[in-house]
């Protein structure tokens, strides 16, 4: 049998739980809204914008694997962002996480379509994805 000693933990301030719980859900809706922003963007416009020179079905398979791209980079930020939570903090593994997704989705808005740069603006789409995808599975793999 255990003994009371082998069961009693340090009592955590509530207010410190709910800190840290609201800190995580307020981060992974913003990720979230990012991510399903993107998904809205991709069906209606970014077809038009980085993939014109294909038919219309085409360029939604373009625009919707870009989408994808985000997704397999996912366990790759996990592994990174646990690394960096346990090293040097979860706090600071969460604000790097939560700026590099901010960074990303403002560069997006940014973006040349493909009539001013070519196939470069496909490209930076491509890789914005994959850095939005990498922050959002440090949100989940990390924290």
């Amino acid at each position: 049998m255990l003994s009371e000693q082998h069961i009693s933990r340090p009592m955590v301030p509530a207010w410190s739980l709910i800190r840290l719980v609201a800190a995580s859900v307020i981060g992974t809706t913003i990720e979230f809204y990012d991510f399903f922003l993107y998904a809205t963007a991709a069906a209606l416009v970014f077809n038009k914008d980085f993939f014109p020179t294909s038919n219309p079905l085409t360029g939604i398979f373009f625009a919707f694997l870009t989408y994808a791209v985000g997704f397999l980079v996912r366990p790759i930020g996990g592994m990174v962002f646990g690394h960096i939570g346990d090293k040097h903090g979860r706090r600071f593994a969460l604000v790097l996480i939560l700026n590099l997704m901010g960074a990303a989705t403002f560069c997006m808005g940014l973006l040349p379509t493909f009539s001013q740069v070519g196939v470069l603006a496909p490209v930076l789409l491509t890789l914005l994805r994959l850095i939005q995808g990498f922050a959002l599975g440090g949100e989940w793999g990390g924290e």
